[in-house]
């Protein structure tokens, strides 16, 4: 295609003005396109240009123009003062020669200027931008423009007058929804414009903004030059203005007929009264497109108004005297169930309340309140809305704010028992280069040197209230449910037991310097000792005569020392008794006899096979032969199914004393003494020989008339052999049967020590168990044990307990949470299973173990408290609660166990809103309570929509206004032409009790 195009020089401007009404003017010639060698050419009114000089013709674009047209004409006209400025120098290219200049018949000025070649670059990159479209640019590396998740960015930069410039172009992937739906998370320019995809030019300066007016005009021309060029309808944005005031100019190309344009800033002074309400707002929005500002409250337009309403509850820190004294004050007494906050701390009934206060997760809650869109006719309306009950509004959301610890950029901010777990470990590190406990008091020993700075011990009035709080007499019998059914695969000790309370109360004594906690350990020891002395009861230990083998070794001393001092203050009171009714020549047979007499009071039978006759004349019977049998004593009860060889009458259970209660180091020494004799039944007839004798007295003394094969029947009925014959009637007299091969041996040691044993009833035996002599053994342990030794058993019980005391936590059954705590006991399980092997001495990665060991205690530790808080808080709306501990729980789980929780991670959780339920409503209602004088953002409320005394923090509000308009408005009308109802206006406001914002976007045919 060969043509000539039409230019006009500026030698020829009046002649042509006056010639032509509508006289063709160049702006720009863009580039060839590949394909065709075609030129675009606008002209405007010739009205628009008389007042305007050359070089200053391009700000048109930006400041509005009637008409904008496509028009190419063949003339012979000179093109070049389009390359001339306002100076009196002409603009020459760079690259041209004087020869280049001589030239007079064609010169390509397409590309001539800087400003041209700007234009061409914006051009070329959207065009690049608009042939890969969204999925191909998410390839090429665009990346998350934060929010919202769905939207991304790509940018470019450019170069222009010395400047560089950023043009970054934002898309979505998915376009459901619409851009003005208050539910969806949108970016500030979508929701303030109702834009989806959008551009934004801003130079690369330390604020991105641009002062000067006319240079954004020139830029947002530009962009639209080149957009027109390349056919694009994006909307293009140019930030002006101060970087505060979030402004922007925009315009839009929507085609050939409509044009859209974009401009918003920010009142951050004294707002006008008038705009602090609805009323006044929509005064503003109508005064844009209104004939006559006189009375608009008169006129009646057909608005589209929808609104967003964000309420704030008071921080639950506030200062909680202030709180108190206010509660104190108020006479009423009332209490609408909800209002935590009159207690002083907010987990005043939780179990970790005891040993410290925890700061409340949940700083605050945000309550959005959205209104469909409706229709307003007049300001009237608008103010009837002010005063309207949230309670009307279509949508509520709620949206927790946490608190920075839990959402903190790495651990440890948050002071509970995780962080104590550290510094008791830390105590162990250094526990393993002593031998004793009291080394780390003393201030001659070497090591004390690095402890003086750090090793804070308190004084003596704090170590009084603590030794009191443990001597304290706590619960006789431990209850089950305080424990978790996994708890006892710790090798710890229970949680209201004497050793765990004196390990919790550990880790708060002195920050859990090792120093302090020497200094707690002897003193501890001394008031167990001289509960010994004075045989005294010791606190929080069961008596009930077996030991828990599944508890550290310190934990079973101390029941084993419990059970002594309970022996021996039986000795005690049987021995006052025994004073009081005779004297006695001899106080060592006195004694004797004391805890024989006291042992006739607690001997066991063996239940398992006593039968007490349930007939008459079997009773009758056993009392004729008791009569008959002076000698017979210590007898528990008839065995009913049994009969004695020798003499056809039953045979008796005796009362037997109680096998002796050993620890686990004694069973580990019993065990070495097996492997040294290497034969087990020879074992069992020495180290148990006095086990074994005593039984055998006892059943003699109830049985005169027994043989050695009726003990073994009644002892041990696997070594007795009936005959097949006897086995259908037992009461068959003679039973049948005989004794074992092993049994049966005439060197059986069994035998030996039948022949021995004399026919003694229990109460009259010497006791199995010394409990003095057991007593002192286990005070020389406790005084004596290693320091190392004696933190590793405390590291294994702080964790149990720490984690039992957690358990007890009341936080509405969420299942996250109740599985959570499900899977740590096997975990704290297995990391402390080598300091039960004793292997710390020889494996100092043991202690990094246990480091993590505590990252992993402190989640867990975050998690619960944040479930105990909501449940608290949604008492009656148990939904919300685990709706948002789950939506918590999801994005907190992956990070568990890192020590960074991340930097935006918390702009990721304000957008998780939950809808509120209408049932649910009064309950988030009562969170809001009224607000005090101090606690108040402000003295005068200056916002309608009152919420319990509270205005609302932020009000957004959306007017638009629609006409339908002919899609070919230069056609003329047809039954076939076919309009289109489209956003003429567009007014986005957001403001707060400080400022207000105001977007605005209008649409006009050009």
């Amino acid at each position: 295609m060969n043509r000539n195009y039409v230019g006009l020089c500026p030698r020829r401007f009046e002649s042509c003005r006056s010639r032509f009404p509508f006289f063709p003017f160049l702006l720009f010639m863009s580039n060839r396109f590949k394909t065709q060698n075609i030129y675009f050419f606008y002209s405007i009114k010739q009205t628009d240009l008389g007042f305007l000089h050359f070089d200053r013709l391009h700000l048109l674009f930006a400041i509005g123009f009637n008409s904008l047209l496509q028009l190419s004409i063949s003339a012979d006209i000179d093109f070049s003062f389009l390359m001339a400025s306002s100076s009196k120098k002409v603009h020459k290219v760079e690259d041209d020669s004087e020869e280049e200049e001589e030239f007079e018949h064609f010169d390509d000025y397409t590309l001539a200027s800087s400003w041209e070649r700007f234009i061409s670059e914006i051009e070329a990159v959207c065009r690049q931008w608009l042939a890969s479209g969204p999925k191909n640019l998410l390839e090429k590396g665009a990346v998350p423009s934060g929010e919202p998740k769905n939207l991304y960015k790509v940018k470019s930069e450019l170069k222009y007058a010395m400047k560089n410039y950023c043009m970054e172009y934002y898309f979505e992937i998915s376009n459901a929804g619409k851009p003005a739906d208050w539910n969806s998370s949108l970016h500030d320019l979508q929701l303030s414009f109702g834009v989806k995809e959008f551009m934004v030019i801003a130079p690369q300066s330390a604020n991105g903004v641009i002062l000067d007016s006319p240079e954004a005009s020139k830029l947002l021309s530009a962009v639209a030059i080149a957009f027109s060029n390349c056919s694009s309808l994006w909307p293009a944005f140019v930030p002006v203005h101060d970087p505060s005031r979030k402004a922007y100019i925009g315009i839009q190309n929507m085609g050939t007929v409509f044009t859209r344009r974009f401009e918003g800033d920010l009142i951050a002074t004294q707002v006008p009264v008038k705009l602090m309400h609805l009323e006044g707002l929509y005064e503003l929005f109508v005064s844009k497109f209104a004939f006559s500002s006189s009375d608009l409250s008169t006129h009646f337009f057909r608005v589209h108004f929808t609104m967003k309403l964000t309420y704030k509850t008071l921080p639950y820190d506030d200062d909680n005297e202030e709180i108190k004294s206010e509660y104190e004050m108020n006479e009423s007494g009332q209490d609408n169930g909800v209002d935590n906050r009159n207690k002083l701390q907010w987990d005043d009934d939780c179990p970790w309340s005891e040993w410290y206060t925890a700061e409340d997760p949940l700083k605050a809650f945000e309550l959005i309140a959205t209104w469909d869109e409706k229709t307003v006719e007049s300001s009237m309306e608008m103010a009837e809305l002010e005063n309207v009950s949230i309670h009307e509004a279509h949508k509520w959301f709620i949206v927790p704010e946490f608190s920075s610890y839990l959402m903190g950029d790495y651990m440890g901010h948050m002071v509970g028992f995780a962080s104590q777990l550290g510094l008791l470990i830390d105590a162990l590190a250094i526990s393993l280069d002593v031998k004793f406990m009291e080394d780390f008091v003393s201030v001659e020993t070497s090591g004390s040197d690095k402890l003086k700075s750090s090793a804070v011990v308190p004084p003596p009035t704090v170590l009084d209230r603590v030794l009191k709080d443990l001597c304290h007499e706590g619960p006789e019998v431990i209850s089950p449910e305080s424990r978790h059914k996994s708890s006892r695969i710790i090798k710890g000790a229970p949680l209201e037991t004497l050793f765990a309370q004196f390990c919790l109360h550990s880790l708060w004594f002195g920050d859990c310097n090792i120093r302090a906690i020497a200094v707690l350990w002897i003193e501890f020891i001394r008031e167990v000792r001289w509960c010994w002395e004075e045989s005294q009861p010791l606190p929080r230990m069961p008596v009930n005569g077996t030991i828990d083998l599944s508890t550290c070794l310190v934990n079973q001393k101390l029941q084993m020392l419990a059970i002594c001092i309970e022996k021996r203050r039986q000795q005690l009171d049987s021995h006052q008794d025994g004073v009081g009714d005779s004297n006695s020549d001899s106080p060592s047979v006195e004694a004797s006899d004391v805890a024989n007499e006291d042992l006739s009071h607690t001997l066991r039978a063996k239940e398992s096979l006593i039968k007490e006759s349930h007939s008459t004349s079997t009773s009758n019977a056993n009392l004729e032969s008791s009569n008959n049998n002076n000698m017979r004593r210590g007898s528990a009860g008839v065995v009913e199914t049994m009969m004695l060889l020798n003499s056809p009458n039953y045979m008796h259970a005796p009362f037997t004393q109680d096998p002796p209660i050993m620890t686990e180091d004694m069973h580990e020494e019993r065990l070495r003494a097996v492997e040294v004799l290497g034969d087990s039944f020879n074992f069992s007839g020495q180290l148990e020989k006095d086990i074994l004798s005593s039984d055998m007295s006892a059943f003699k003394a109830a049985n005169p008339e027994a043989a050695f094969e009726d003990f073994i029947r009644w002892h041990s009925p696997k070594d007795w052999e009936d005959d097949s014959s006897s086995s259908s009637s037992r009461k068959k007299w003679p039973p049948g049967g005989k004794l074992s091969e092993r049994m049966s041996d005439p060197g059986n040691s069994w035998r030996k020590i039948w022949n021995d044993a004399p026919p003694l009833p229990a109460s009259e035996q010497k006791p199995l168990m010394d409990p003095n002599r057991e007593g002192e053994k286990i005070l020389h342990y406790l005084e004596t044990v290693r320091p190392h030794q004696l933190l590793e058993q405390m590291v294994c019980t702080a964790f149990q307990a720490s984690a039992d005391t957690l358990n007890q936590t009341n936080f509405g059954g969420l299942k996250n949470m109740t599985t959570k705590i499900d899977q740590l006991y096997p975990t704290l399980a297995s990391a402390l299973r080598p300091l039960q092997a004793n292997k710390l001495p020889g494996d100092p990665e043991i202690i990094e173990d246990l480091k993590r060991l505590c990252v992993v205690f402190e989640h867990v530790e975050k998690l619960i408290t944040l479930a105990a808080s909501l449940h608290r808080k949604f008492l009656h709306a148990p939904r919300l609660s685990q709706t948002i501990f789950n939506n918590f729980y999801n994005f907190y789980l992956p990070k568990m166990g890192k020590a960074s929780v991340g930097g935006d991670t918390n702009k990721e959780l304000v957008n998780k809103k939950e809808e509120v339920r209408v049932n649910e409503r009064d309950v988030v209602t009562s969170m809001f309570v009224q607000p005090s004088a101090n606690q108040s953002w402000r003295k005068v409320l200056s916002m309608g929509n009152l919420l319990n005394g509270h205005e609302p923090i932020t009000r957004e509000i959306v007017f638009s206004l629609r006409d339908r308009m002919d899609s070919s408005y230069h056609a003329p009308k047809s039954q076939w032409s076919h309009e289109q109802e489209i956003e003429t206006h567009r007014m986005y406001i957001c403001g707060t009790s400080n400022d207000l914002r105001v977007a605005l976007s209008v649409t006009s045919c050009d």
